[in-house]
């Protein structure tokens, strides 16, 4: 019996031969390199080329900030800088034991002095309006009066006044009001006298120690249909709705149940306005809790793509409270009825250039104005067009200092710098399908008064202009980065630390200065020359283009500021380590970290 010869196993990944087109593919991109490095050194990959003028002696250079994206697509570098400020924000604004809010100081008598004449301008103006004269007159009267009443406020925006002290256009339209009544499907709210305390109460323990609790809360909004779930119970996974036990990457998580039966429509209403939503919400804590209540926190996705809040909240509130507010917690949305379309984006109302308006594409009659809409809910038997509501409340205690505080600070701004969509994008068919349908219903709904979208509901838009296609509307609710929400992500009440990111950035560069002693070799100058007090009236700043003759390429630029990265960074480590024995206690800030 002859014996076959063996056949040599083929391994599973063929090494391309040396030189061909395929090994050249294989190898890595020098751009790729070049932003790896500085990514992992936190050296911004966008960097603005300024041209910076000095005025006092006329010297002109190319300085290079930041581009500041809080997007990791954009920038990685920029957008983790920005999170690691978020969370050092958090950290020193949720367990404070003192009241961060800063009184502010009373005006000089400057600027009392300018106000007083402003005042007499304004009863002029009031007076000249039945003072015996000709209509041309009064109206030159009246301008001679306006100008130098623009004169006196441009003089008093140079003064130490915080804010507008009239509001900039006078309007004399009447404002449309609506009854403050709360709806009677909804129950009452216990409303107390907000005090203007915003620390928590402490709790005494044994031994004399204290404890200062706050809380992590998460909102989310009504059930639109049951989806598939994965439903973790400690070491046991239950069953979905569908009679399966989902695993935590399986394509069906998130997807409706019975697509045919889920409410899309409610979905993407309650995405548009969420925002709103969550103000209504604060308001009722405040007012139910009976303190200014603060907060901290950012907006993100859910597997069924519907937007929900993780706040971190100073102090403690019952849980019965709190979901008792959520429970009465709504917003009606005061906008003229568009639940069944009148019109087909295929025949769309028509402009009509003689009456500067949209018309009947068969009748050819104008169809309602804006103003004329709102009209009609004046009656007493209106109703509102839509009403959101809150879901389910998550709610439980943190305490200060522990590692489930600093594991909740993370787990707040964990999406952050990245898309609203990133977290929860399709990956199956059944999701893509779920996603696309979220997104066609959200193409075709009004997303504000001025949405091209009211042509379809046989509306004109307020401010109504030519060119304007329904189903093509350029808000950014009907973009499929967001899926209908569009409020801020990031959400921090005005005295959660009594400071904003600029202060934070300026505390840490104190803390740097602090360290380094005076050798700022390495940092940027247009840093130091920001504290000067005249370090903006000094400099001129313009934006410089690529292609200017002075302004390098970007790839040199990136490498020099790498290398004056790593130094700086060794500086720092060196000085850390020679003042660790004399300050102890200087702590690093976290934005500074890594």
């Amino acid at each position: 019996m002859t014996q076959l010869p063996l056949i040599p196993e083929t391994p599973s990944e063929t090494q391309p031969r040396p030189g061909s087109r395929a090994d050249r593919m294989r190898k890595p991109l020098a751009k790729d390199a070049l932003k790896q490095l500085a990514e992992s050194h936190g050296v911004c990959v966008r960097p603005l080329a300024l041209r910076r003028t000095d005025t006092a002696n006329g010297l002109t250079e190319v300085v290079e900030v930041p581009c500041g994206a809080t997007l990791a697509v954009k920038c990685k570098p920029c957008a983790e800088k920005g999170r690691r400020l978020r969370i050092q924000q958090i950290r020193e604004g949720w367990h404070l034991a003192d009241e961060p809010a800063v009184r502010p100081d009373k005006p000089g008598e400057d600027a009392l002095a300018l106000v007083r004449v402003r005042a007499h301008l304004e009863f002029e103006r009031e007076a000249v309006q039945y003072q015996p004269m000709t209509p041309d007159e009064r109206a030159a009267q009246v301008a001679e009066i306006d100008a130098a009443i623009a004169e006196l406020d441009e003089a008093l925006g140079e003064t130490s006044l915080r804010g507008h002290l009239t509001p900039k256009e006078r309007d004399d339209r009447p404002r449309r009001k609506r009854s403050t009544r709360r709806r009677q499907d909804s129950p009452d709210l216990p409303r107390l006298p907000v005090d203007p305390r915003t620390v928590g109460r402490a709790y005494s323990g044994r031994a004399g120690k204290t404890y200062r609790p706050s809380m992590l809360i998460t909102l989310t909004l009504d059930s639109h249909g049951p989806v598939h779930s994965h439903l973790r119970r400690g070491a046991y996974v239950a069953a979905c709705e569908c009679g399966t036990r989902h695993g935590p990457n399986d394509d069906l998580l998130g997807t409706p149940v019975d697509p045919a039966g889920y409410d899309y429509r409610r979905a993407a209403l309650d995405a548009i306005h969420f925002a709103r939503v969550l103000d209504r919400w604060w308001q009722n804590v405040r007012r139910a809790a009976g303190w200014n209540v603060q907060y901290a926190g950012a907006v993100e996705l859910q597997r069924r793509l519907a937007p929900h809040a993780h706040f971190a909240i100073r102090g403690t509130l019952p849980r019965r409270l709190l979901k008792q507010i959520a429970a009465a917690t709504y917003h009606q949305v005061w906008w003229p009825p568009f639940n069944e379309p009148v019109y087909r984006l295929d025949k769309p109302p028509v402009w009509d250039v003689d009456r500067q308006a949209y018309v009947d594409p068969k009748t050819r009659e104008p169809l309602p104005t804006w103003g004329e809409a709102l009209d009609a809910l004046e009656e007493p038997d209106s109703r509102p067009a839509y009403v959101a509501r809150l879901g389910r409340i998550d709610a439980r205690g943190i305490e200060q200092g522990t590692k489930d505080a600093e594991r909740s600070i993370r787990y707040v701004t964990k999406y952050v710098t990245k898309d609203l969509t990133d977290q929860a994008r399709p990956r199956s068919d059944p999701q893509k399908a779920h996603f696309d349908r979220l997104h066609a219903e959200l193409s075709v709904l009004p997303c504000s008064p001025t949405c091209a979208n009211w042509l379809l509901y046989g509306v004109q838009p307020d401010g109504v202009k030519a060119g304007l296609t329904p189903g093509r509307c350029t808000g950014k609710v009907h973009q499929r980065s967001t899926l209908g929400f569009t409020g801020r992500r990031v959400l921090v009440s005005r005295q959660w630390s009594g400071k904003t990111l600029a202060d934070h950035r300026a505390d840490n560069r104190a803390w740097v200065r602090a360290i380094l002693a005076g050798g700022m070799a390495d940092t940027e100058e247009h840093d130091q020359a920001a504290d000067n007090a005249d370090g903006s009236k000094r400099y001129r700043f313009e934006l410089a283009r690529p292609e200017d003759p002075d302004v390098p390429p970007l790839e040199h630029r990136l490498l020099r500021a790498i290398s004056a990265r790593i130094r700086w960074r060794t500086d720092l480590d060196t000085a850390r380590l020679r003042t660790a024995a004399v300050a102890p206690s200087s702590d690093q800030p976290a934005a500074l970290a890594a």
